[in-house]
């Protein structure tokens, strides 16, 4: 990313309105395994990638906080006062940063100026890698800068896990969130979301790498089935708790599972609750599997996962499926799934190096042919958490 471009745009918007900003970064997520675990008590492993959103800010002599994104330049500047941060529709995507402000002023931090922040993304729009919470723990470290507010950074996380669910009305976990504010590079991050404990593991995929998928479809559906989803979840978990004393589903594995599943009274609730339970085991396994350097058995545990999220959860689509059972074909690929709510959005692949050039090919015409429009792949690199930027490193 061109630092000279980002500031000549920031310019370009605030004009001489604040002194030179400083500059931010936040990265995007991808999951390797563990999808709709984190709302039912499991376990879950993401990483941050190279893909994310950065930010150019600096403080204002008055309350107006101006904010700026290049992704929507059409929206234009939208502004508010640092005093009066409830939510507003006609505010669209600051909503994000406004509601950052709001929950840490609420927690008693001194903000009591406004700024400008100029934002820029290059995570696909309606990717799926986690743009919302991007900007939510960018917002963060910003004002943890402007304000030397004294915070810690898991408290940051569960800032952001609360603007979406309080302030936006998402009812998501602490995954994407956890995975952009705590990221380490080459470690992907094994979270008990029940604890908050977590394991930073290796990364060491030898002659593979692990490649983006976008299938280009807006996630229209993703957050009214996400709800949807979490609802069916809660209702398996009551009646399983009518003979179990457990907390989450993520307090059983497979076979306990089996053995009282016949307390659940409709197959969906079932198979969502199958899903819920096998998956967090997979994870797991999958953990093991990467810290032996087991390759071949962490591509199965891949591909089994997209599998049960396609019978069980049912949150693919014609779109991941097609890209994910084409991935599925290609020489040299250990394993594949969609990673994300679903419904649109990214799959992930692990592939050979040798063969990613081919592999992009071959996926590429299969899924065009199938679906009537391309997809874009990418390299994902796993990289820091948010955090301030240095020069050498925009």
């Amino acid at each position: 990313m061109n630092l000279t471009k980002l500031i000549e745009g920031y310019k370009k918007v605030f004009g001489n309105e604040s002194s030179a900003p400083t500059s931010y970064f936040a990265p995007g997520r991808i999951n390797l395994i563990g999808e709709h675990t984190d709302y039912n008590g499991g376990h879950v492993f993401p990483c941050a990638i190279t893909l994310g959103t950065y930010g150019l800010a600096s403080k204002r002599n008055d309350t107006k906080v101006k904010l700026y994104s290049e992704n929507f330049s059409e929206l234009g500047t939208i502004s508010f006062d640092v005093n009066d941060l409830s939510y507003a529709s006609k505010d669209q995507w600051t909503n994000y940063p406004k509601g950052v402000i709001h929950f840490l002023k609420e927690r008693g931090y001194r903000i009591d100026h406004g700024m400008n922040i100029y934002f820029f993304g290059n995570i696909p729009n309606g990717a799926g890698l986690s743009s919302s919470a991007s900007i939510e723990l960018l917002t963060g470290v910003i004002l943890e800068d402007l304000f030397n507010l004294d915070i810690d950074r898991l408290d940051l996380v569960k800032i952001g896990k609360e603007v979406e669910n309080k302030f936006i009305g998402v009812n998501s976990g602490i995954m994407d969130q956890f995975a952009v504010g705590m990221g380490k590079a080459d470690r992907a991050i094994l979270l008990d979301t029940n604890t908050l404990t977590y394991n930073l593991v290796p990364v060491e995929l030898s002659d593979h790498v692990i490649i983006i998928m976008n299938t280009n479809k807006r996630r229209e559906l993703a957050d009214s089935k996400y709800n949807e989803r979490r609802g069916e979840c809660e209702e398996a978990l009551k009646e399983l708790q009518v003979k179990l004393d457990i907390h989450s589903l993520g307090d059983l594995d497979n076979n306990h599972f089996d053995e009282y599943a016949y307390l659940i009274s409709k197959e969906n609730l079932l198979k969502r609750a199958r899903h819920a339970v096998s998956e967090n085991q997979r994870t797991l396994k999958a953990r093991e599997a990467l810290t032996n350097g087991d390759l071949d058995t962490f591509g199965r545990l891949v591909n089994a996962s997209h599998v049960s999220l396609k019978y069980d959860y049912e949150v693919t689509g014609r779109e991941l499926d097609t890209l994910v059972e084409a991935a599925w074909r290609q020489p040299g690929v250990l394993g594949a799934r969609m990673t994300g709510a679903g419904f649109g959005g990214c799959a992930i692949a692990i592939v050979q190096k040798k063969q990613t050039d081919q592999f992009q090919k071959n996926v590429g015409r299969i899924y065009e042919q199938t679906i009537g429009y391309a997809p874009s792949f990418y390299i994902a690199e796993i990289a820091d958490g948010a955090k301030n930027l240095t020069v050498s490193e925009v």
